[in-house]
């Protein structure tokens, strides 16, 4: 399922939810001024002003907290589009509930109910145009930073489908196959580091192609960012070596020799 960028659960977005959200559903009635918005706000107590006010400031308080658990969500794990439209049609329904509550409570001809019912048709008829403009905006001039980061993250996961390793690109060295293993050489401070996942080469495969990691021969990947120079050993094996001293060559079979070589050009 499509999840929605980033940026949608920044706090620039929450605040323009808080902010924008609740004056547009002020303005939108005072100036509109609808007959029945005005028959059903405009009470002898307090009149059409105050009570708009009143339950504007009851959006804010609910879009606040809303938008703060949103926020928050988003450090875990970013919502599908699905979720974002339910959680903001929530948001929707517990601002209708508590403004019912504010006029049903304060003026005792309306009853809970056909209060729910007017405050709910106030709601979809005014807040529905801010929330789709704000997260259009947000969308389109908001580059997703979170999945630009992402592009750039080698994601490992068990054969099991559990993930285990996230780093870099330009820090993972290469991989040499372990029987039922691969063993995931890479830099970490400048020391090189192995990690052994419980995963086959074919398992990798697709991965590696996605972020530029090829196969050099039947054991090994290689990063092509880290090779120096490929030259043959006394025996005529092809080998590349790499910029990290520390390291031994990797073996290049005349089978992907060529691929690599062009590669490096």
């Amino acid at each position: 399922m499509t999840k929605i960028p980033a940026s949608v659960l920044s706090v620039t977005s929450m605040l323009l939810h808080v902010i924008i959200v609740p004056v547009f559903f002020l303005c939108f009635i005072l100036l509109y001024e609808s007959a029945w918005m005005m028959r059903f706000l405009d009470e002898p107590v307090n009149g059409m002003v105050i009570n708009t006010l009143i339950l504007s400031a009851i959006m804010v308080g609910i879009l606040a907290l809303s938008r703060i658990a949103m926020t928050m969500q988003g450090r875990e794990g970013r919502l599908s589009w699905l979720q974002y439209i339910l959680w903001s049609a929530t948001e929707w329904i517990v601002s209708g509930c508590f403004m019912a509550l504010y006029m049903a409570l304060l003026y005792g001809d309306y009853g809970y109910f056909p209060a729910l019912g007017r405050c709910m048709i106030l709601l979809a008829s005014t807040i529905t145009y801010p929330y789709l403009i704000i997260d259009f905006v947000i969308c389109t001039t908001h580059p997703d930073e979170q999945e630009l980061a992402d592009a750039d993250l080698v994601r490992f996961a068990d054969s099991t489908g559990r993930l285990k390793l996230v780093i870099a690109r330009e820090v993972l060295l290469y991989i040499i196959a372990q029987e039922n293993y691969v063993s995931i050489h890479y830099l970490e401070a400048g020391i090189v580091k192995e990690y052994v996942l419980r995963q086959s080469m074919r398992g990798i495969e697709e991965l590696m192609a996605k972020h530029g990691i090829v196969r050099c021969h039947r054991s090994y990947f290689v990063n092509p960012r880290h090779v120096k120079v490929l030259r043959r050993d006394k025996e005529g094996m092809i080998q590349a070596e790499l910029d990290v001293a520390a390291i031994k060559p990797v073996p290049v079979s005349p089978k992907y020799y060529d691929q690599l070589s062009k590669m490096l050009l």
